[in-house]
């Protein structure tokens, strides 16, 4: 099984894993962003965004369905996917693997999602490219903010402005992992 959790830039994806990790152990955390990133320091990436590159989706794939195999083990990934085609070949590929998915939605308003992504930093040894990183954040929000129209039917839609914790207990009901493991300390 794979729980993907989407949502804009500054949604809080990666924060809701690592709150549903605490509680779920034995869940793998599998970032897609990473695949793009050694992809970014091999090839060029003509429109800045390695999702656009056919191979990172295969690759995303071929990751996902691998550590199910290997592991035998549920996966948590965090990642942005709003391109309604990009999605509908990855998860069409992760389906015909046999793999489980489940996809959550973070909804945040665009003021948040800009006031989030403004407080962050990437980067903070660069300056110039952390405020290049937050700018193309900033950028994408409109786009992931109408992404929603777009989604998956069986998509879960998530109230990204609440509690990490609340969010973290709604996903592992919705899944069926009833008992979660306590956080580890």
């Amino acid at each position: 099984m794979i729980v993907w959790v989407n949502g804009a830039f500054g949604s809080g994806k990666t924060t809701l894993v690592g709150e549903v990790h605490q509680h779920w152990p034995e869940a793998l955390v599998y970032d897609p962003e990473q695949v793009g990133y050694v992809l970014g320091d091999i090839v060029d990436v003509p429109s800045g965004d390695f999702q656009d590159l056919p191979i990172w989706r295969r690759q995303v794939v071929s990751m996902a369905v691998g550590l199910v195999a290997e592991y035998q083990r549920p996966i948590l990934a965090p990642m942005t996917l709003v391109n309604p085609q990009y999605l509908g070949e990855i998860f069409g590929a992760l389906e015909e693997a046999g793999v489980d998915i489940h996809h959550f939605f973070l909804k945040v308003s665009p003021e948040v999602l800009a006031q989030r992504i403004d407080a962050r930093s990437v980067t903070p040894h660069d300056p110039a490219r952390d405020e290049g990183v937050r700018q193309w954040c900033r950028e994408q929000i409109d786009r992931c903010v109408a992404a929603v129209d777009t989604l998956p039917r069986d998509t879960i839609f998530l109230d990204g402005e609440r509690p990490r914790e609340e969010l973290a207990r709604e996903v592992l009901t919705r899944i069926g992992v009833r008992s979660p493991r306590p956080a580890r300390a």
